[in-house]
């Protein structure tokens, strides 16, 4: 299944990638998706590293497992054993700001953070938050990491 094949309803799409941010941006869409009446689909992409061609991989190493781990991990460290009932971990093929740009069509709202893992330190909107602001499909909301505003996950599920 392709995020293009999502037919229009009440969902929150959040893009994780293993950083707080990403976590914080899962712990805003479960804090916003009851009043949207919303599911929240937690997406990550992954894609095959630039070299990946020089390089030998462990055995039974693949990018897409590493990509579920990550969503896995993410999920558990902001919900642990409690997640809300309609809460969907979506493994997508592809360059994060395309897979969250067409995961996007339908959705009540994309939640992204600021900054994931990558890029330069004196950035204030990574390249993924930034594209994804300008060209998704639905209203976007970019998280900071504001330690006194983290949204409390304790009392959405």
């Amino acid at each position: 299944m392709s995020p293009e094949s999502h037919p229009t309803d009440s969902r929150i799409v959040v893009g994780v990638d293993g950083s707080e941010q990403s976590e914080l941006a899962l712990r805003w869409a479960a804090r916003l998706a009851p009043s949207l009446d919303a599911r929240v689909e937690a997406v990550v992409a992954w894609h095959f590293p630039l070299g990946y061609i020089w390089a030998v991989p462990e055995d039974n190493w693949t990018p897409e497992d590493d990509a579920r781990r990550i969503v896995t991990a993410a999920v558990g460290t902001v919900f642990g054993s409690d997640p809300p009932a309609e809460l969907q971990m979506l493994v997508y093929q592809g360059m994060p700001a395309k897979v969250l740009k067409d995961a996007s069509v339908g959705a009540r709202m994309l939640i992204v953070g600021s900054r994931g893992h990558g890029g330069f330190a004196g950035l204030l909107l990574g390249s993924v938050s930034s594209t994804v602001a300008e060209h998704a499909h639905c209203p976007v909301l970019v998280v900071h990491p504001t330690p006194d505003r983290y949204p409390d996950t304790a009392s959405t599920g």
